[in-house]
């Protein structure tokens, strides 16, 4: 283990501090097959062509072993054969600590909450705040003038706020939330999310929470909870427990449980406090190994040297090869010291610390008949290291040229390196399956075990992805769009429509209030039709504890605030006389309980589906489920609904087909799929067979500071990584697309609308035919107001969306406003000039104040300030549509 000590930032004990923190790099523990021997040498992953033996032998290093050069400078150009550096990529754990600081601003007034971390990425505050009387362990969002600079609202229950640095070129995050002692605020939560990985950090398997009054019960979460004197400690490393108290608190009794609130409230105790929590994440390293050959002109023999910089003990695993094929044998004597005979068919010599400097070498004696030399690393963690997935091959016969192994096609040697790695992952797959599904194993296997195979399988398949996903630079669909264009009658495939959908968003926040939305809606059936909307989503059907839908409970119970099951089925048949295909609102992620358990938790369901706390995931604090953990985010407000269990994928597909066959949906919009694994999203949809699908993956953009990156590839990414999980089998709301046009129409900022390729920015950038744009929905805007988007600007956002491919939804508060001819306009245009979900985009300006674009050569269109007009020549545009900032022409 390595120590890395960051000096301390604090010269004197102080509220205005920074805490030291102690950085340990720790091996990783994976379960990549390049890493983990068991993986490597029973999956096939690993490219040695032996057979495993049975025994191990030491053998004696010969007297006549060459000695090993101080550095590889020392060799003449006249002597090396061969020689090559090639790049390791490893993987260690940095420990370091999250810190939370509760401390009176400078006005002696206010307070300041301060969250950070002293590990270098990029932090996420997940927060949300709970008040003073409130019951349960649901959130709510702060008052906008507590969230800092660059905090984005997530749904209507949390904010998530980026870390600064400190300084520049330090290496300390840190988020400071101003606080009004007199408000009715209780309680801050809060998880940390670090954006580079996407794991989340919290409080002893919970959210963190800090009371800012002094009668709250600490169930275990709470930070800051004890009160009383401490002293700053001259390196913080020493403690995680130190509390400091403000010489402003006043020593008020404990409140009684039997006082009001607003008696409560006055006797609020605020006390300044510090307190750390040690923090692990993985990080790459970059080492190298550097391998030479020379002629030893006294032996006739070829003298490999080899070192590299990779911390603590490095054993090569090795053996020579005669031919091409690369076969590997054991070569004869001397061999280097600490050798020993690995299954008869390779040896491994333990690599010997430098005389100067970090790292360790070996030298190794070789015939001069030899074709190569080959090897692998093992790493005193037990990993292994090697050369984009295969053994490093050293070549030694007529090996003149210093021109190595990096030489080699880049391309060829990855998509060899992939296929034997995936390959080797498929077959331990395979294996790991027969075994889980053997009566013998069924037997005798516990369900403990059965349940860590069926996670390792999981992982296993999620490493695969992530291999073929490096693997390649741009979307395959591009590739296939060059060789078939796009024809109009497209094949409908399941879940994914024609390609030609027009998506109408029929609700907005406030639609339950009439409690006959569905007949409000089947009076406007033809009109939304005759817009030339093809798709139209309805609001969620099911009961639910909340009049929006989105906290269900029993989930055959379609009488809700919208109307009941018989006008529902009336509507559904009144827009399809019309057209128009209809999308259910479902909600998969999780259901609210019917009754308590005996501690007192609303885990407990009825109706059809009574279901006990085991579907409830086991991970989440809240609802004190019996599930497996979680395999996504968490949804603080309702049990979230473990779907490894096999009773409630069961029960969720036949009420899937239910809804499809007996009230009539052709499809599905699924609400927070962030919350559970995609591969869970393609059962349900295998059994439904829906017609088009949509899925609501919403996180936060990256930030510097307040400032949007114009790097979104990892937003973008995550989002194309779920849809992956379905395999492919439904779309996502592209938020990408939507969070860069709010900086660019909102900033004057037109440049963010063309990513370093030269393409859209968003997920309709690489996997166009996926990407359900959209401006606004009924969390973004209506009287929610989220994440409204930038006002007046509207028509310049459903110019870009609606002229690009993807699946655009416009919203209903805009198709029945002042906006609704102009929408209707250039839908007839997209019609018109059959844009569809593949449809090609060559963007031809992407400036401060002006973006304009050509789709499939039919279409020109500019949004911004700035001038734009189609170029002359063999074609000629005429001008379709204008508006307030936008303007689209189509070929005479």
């Amino acid at each position: 283990m390595t120590t890395v000590a960051i000096d301390s930032l604090l010269p004197k004990p102080g509220l205005s501090f920074r805490p030291k923190a102690n950085v340990l790099l720790k091996p990783s523990r994976s379960l990549n097959c390049y890493r983990n021997p068991k993986l490597l040498f029973s999956r096939g992953a690993c490219s040695c062509s032996f057979k495993p033996g049975r025994r191990i032998h030491v053998v004696e290093a010969s007297s006549t072993d060459a000695a090993v050069i101080d550095t590889f400078e020392a060799f003449s150009s006249d002597d090396v054969l061969y020689k090559e550096t090639f790049p390791v990529k490893r993987i260690e754990k940095v420990e370091g600590k999250i810190y939370i600081r509760l401390d009176q601003s400078e006005d002696q007034k206010n307070w300041q909450l301060a969250v950070g971390c002293s590990l270098p990425g990029k932090w996420i505050l997940h927060w949300g705040v709970s008040y003073v009387g409130d019951s349960g362990s649901e959130w709510d969002q702060p008052p906008k003038d507590m969230r800092p600079p660059g905090s984005i609202p997530i749904k209507d229950y949390a904010i998530e706020t980026p870390l600064k640095k400190l300084s520049k070129g330090d290496m300390f995050h840190e988020v400071k939330i101003e606080l009004n002692p007199s408000s009715a605020i209780a309680a801050i939560h809060f998880v940390l999310k670090d954006e580079e990985t996407g794991a989340w950090y919290q409080h002893r398997g919970r959210d963190f929470k800090v009371p800012l009054v002094d009668y709250l019960e600490d169930d275990g979460n709470m930070v800051g909870a004890k009160r009383g004197f401490g002293i700053w400690p001259g390196a913080l490393g020493q403690f995680s427990n130190m509390l400091l108290k403000s010489e402003t608190s006043q020593a008020n009794a404990q409140s009684s449980s039997k006082e009001s609130k607003d008696s409560k409230k006055e006797n609020r105790q605020l006390e300044g406090f510090y307190e750390e929590q040690s923090i692990v994440k993985k990080v790459p390293m970059g080492n190298f190994v550097s391998v030479a050959v020379r002629k030893c002109s006294e032996t006739s023999k070829n003298i490999l040297y080899l070192e590299t910089d990779i911390p603590g003990d490095v054993l090569v695993h090795w053996g020579v090869c005669r031919d091409d094929v690369q076969t590997w044998e054991i070569p004869a004597a001397p061999y280097p010291p600490e050798t020993t005979v690995f299954k008869n068919k390779a040896l491994r010599t333990q690599l010997q610390p430098k005389g100067t400097g970090n790292g360790s070498r070996a030298s190794f004696t070789l015939d001069e008949d030899l074709v190569g030399f080959l090897f692998v690393l093992k790493l005193e963690d037990n990993t292994w290291s090697k050369f984009k997935g295969n053994d490093f091959f050293i070549p030694l016969s007529g090996a003149t040229s210093v021109v190595g192994q990096l030489a080699q096609s880049d391309s060829v040697s990855e998509e060899i390196s992939s296929k034997a790695y995936t390959d080797g992952i498929i077959t331990g797959i395979r294996n790991l399956v027969s075994g889980l599904n053997s009566k013998k194993s069924q037997k005798t296997k516990t369900k403990e075990a059965q349940e860590s195979i069926l996670q390792e399988i999981e992982k296993l398949a999620a490493e695969a992805y992530s291999i073929f996903r490096s693997s390649i630079t741009t979307f395959s669909e591009e590739a296939v769009l060059e060789i078939e264009a796009p024809k109009p009658a497209v094949k409908i495939s399941s879940g994914t429509g024609t390609g030609f959908e027009i998506l109408c968003q029929g609700f907005n926040w406030e639609s339950h209030k009439s409690g006959r939305w569905y007949m409000e809606l089947k009076e406007k059936a033809s009109e939304i039709s005759s817009l030339g909307f093809t798709v139209i989503w309805l609001p969620p059907p099911t009961e639910s504890v909340s009049p929006e839908g989105y906290m269900p409970k029993d989930l055959y119970n379609l009488n809700s605030r919208y109307g009941t099951i018989d006008e529902l089925k009336e509507l559904i048949k009144s827009l399809h006389e019309v057209g128009l295909k209809v999308l259910g609102d479902v909600v998969l992620n999780h259901r609210c309980a019917h009754y308590q358990n005996q501690n007192g938790v609303w885990n407990i369901f009825g109706g059809r589906l009574d279901w006990d706390d085991r579907a409830v995931v086991g991970d989440d604090p809240h609802f004190q489920g019996r599930g497996n953990k979680s395999s996504g985010d968490n949804f603080h407000a309702a049990p979230n609904i473990d779907h490894s269990q096999e009773f409630v994928r069961k029960d969720l597909k036949e009420w899937l087909c239910w809804l499809r066959e007996e009230i009539g949906y052709d499809g599905w919009r699924l609400d927070f799929v962030r919350g559970f694994w995609g591969g869970y999203v393609k059962d349900y949809l295998d059994a439904s067979e829906p017609y088009f699908v949509v899925g609501e993956y919403w996180d936060s953009l990256n930030y510097t500071y307040s400032e949007m990156d114009h790097d979104q590839d990892a937003h973008r990414q995550r989002i194309v990584d779920w849809i992956n999980a379905t395999n492919g089998a439904g779309g996502a709301f592209d938020v990408t697309t939507k969070g860069i046009l709010h900086s660019a129409l909102g900033k004057c900022e037109y440049w963010r609308l063309s990513d370093q390729k030269g393409k859209p920015p968003g997920v309709v950038g690489w996997w166009p035919s996926r990407a359900v744009t959209f401006i606004e929905n009924h969390d973004t805007g209506s009287t929610q107001g989220h994440w409204r988007f930038p006002g007046g600007k509207e028509m310049q956002g459903y110019a870009y969306i609606l002229t690009h491919p993807g699946t655009p939804a416009v919203f209903y508060d805009h198709v029945f406003s002042h906006y609704r001819s102009e929408i209707a306009a250039l839908i007839s245009l997209r019609n018109r000039n059959k844009i569809h979900c593949r449809s090609t985009v060559k963007i031809v300006k992407a400036e401060r104040d002006v973006y304009a674009a050509i789709i499939d050569d039919k279409l020109a269109m500019k949004i911004g300030p700035g001038s734009y007009e189609p170029p002359s020549g063999s074609q000629r545009w005429s001008s379709a549509l204008e508006g307030n900032g936008y303007k689209v022409w189509e070929l005479s």
